[in-house]
């Protein structure tokens, strides 16, 4: 079907009309003689003087040029049949814990050690860009929670943006009902069987307005399965640090993260190293994808590119006619004058 996206732009056809009427004649430069009485010669003569304008038959050109011109700007285009895309997947939203307790270092990296949200980047960035046909959105959440990317398919940029995070960007407390209570808030608009959130902490909610398990309660009534992931050696594993009598693997509140997965249907994983993370993953990319409403999109055809052209061509060929006179008069004057004798 032929139609065209911006159908509005022939009501500009009459501009070129209204700017001729309203706007004073060009001044040629050229001698002129005025006449106060053209009317009276007009009657003597029996005959009206030619009008400075050109006739319609000279505007013709011009006129189907403009009308050219703006078939092209209205994006001429042929329209296929519907065709459906289907969507499978889940909408997924990752929430990632930043508060001060995940700067510490008691995971290893390829020999190293390296903090535990440096962790979280390294697998669940490529966990992330794995999740095709999934919408996949962030939230990073300390004291508060904050959406840092929405729900899209654009899998690259949500791990830019969690390559992006910080330590501390968002407080140093861990408000974890907060975090829930947001992911709820973009999901629930979402298909009902579609509903996922991975939560990715290591300590117990200790900011925030909401209360862990109330936030898994709404989360139960709305259909949002919830993922919980507990991160971080255990006490006896924490290295350097335990000689100084911190001891990170204490602050984890393993019940309540149990309990918020299955409240909600969900299941709870603990990663104590890169190994278990892994396989973490490996078990949430077993999710069942699930089908959604398909979208019905109908293939468009650019059509613009021939008004164009053909505007294109008839701007020359009447550049062309207009300068072939002058062309012609200098043709002929160059052959009419006599050459020189060569000495």
């Amino acid at each position: 079907m032929f139609e065209f996206a911006w159908p509005w732009i022939f009501l500009l056809a009459p501009l070129p009309w209204v700017l001729r009427r309203l706007l004073p004649a060009a001044d040629s430069g050229e001698a002129a003689l005025k006449v106060s009485f053209l009317a009276e010669l007009e009657t003597l003569a029996g005959r009206r003087a030619h009008s400075s304008l050109p006739s319609w038959r000279q505007q013709l050109p011009y006129a189907l040029l403009w009308l050219l011109l703006l078939g092209a700007a209205a994006r001429p285009q042929w329209l296929g049949e519907p065709l459906p895309l289907p969507a499978s997947g889940r909408d997924l939203l990752i929430a990632v814990d930043v508060s001060g307790s995940m700067g510490y270092a008691d995971m290893r990296w390829e020999d190293e050690e390296i903090s535990r949200l440096e962790l979280v980047k390294h697998l669940f960035g490529d966990f992330i860009e794995g999740r095709q046909g999934d919408r996949v959105g962030l939230i990073l959440f300390g004291s508060q929670a904050y959406l840092q990317a929405p729900l899209t398919f654009d899998r690259r940029t949500v791990r830019t943006w969690l390559d992006e995070a910080l330590i501390g960007i968002a407080g140093k407390n861990t408000a974890i009902g907060d975090a829930i209570g947001l992911a709820l808030k973009r999901l629930r608009q979402r298909p009902a069987d579609s509903r996922v959130l991975v939560l990715v902490t290591d300590g117990a909610n200790t900011g925030g307005s909401i209360e862990p398990m109330t936030a898994a309660r709404l989360a139960a009534d709305q259909g949002v399965k919830i993922y919980p992931i507990g991160i971080g050696a255990d006490p006896q594993q924490s290295g350097v640090l335990g000689l100084f009598g911190v001891n990170p693997g204490l602050d984890l509140d393993e019940p309540t993260l149990r309990a918020i997965a299955e409240m909600t249907g969900g299941e709870y994983f603990r990663a104590r190293d890169s190994e278990e993370l892994r396989t973490i993953e490996a078990r949430l990319d077993r999710l069942e994808p699930v089908a959604q409403q398909p979208t019905l999109a109908r293939p468009a055809l650019a059509l613009y590119s021939w008004p164009l052209s053909s505007a294109l061509l008839l701007s020359l060929l009447l550049v062309i006619d207009g300068l072939w006179p002058h062309l012609r008069q200098h043709l002929t004057h160059l052959l009419a004058s006599p050459r020189r004798p060569q000495s």
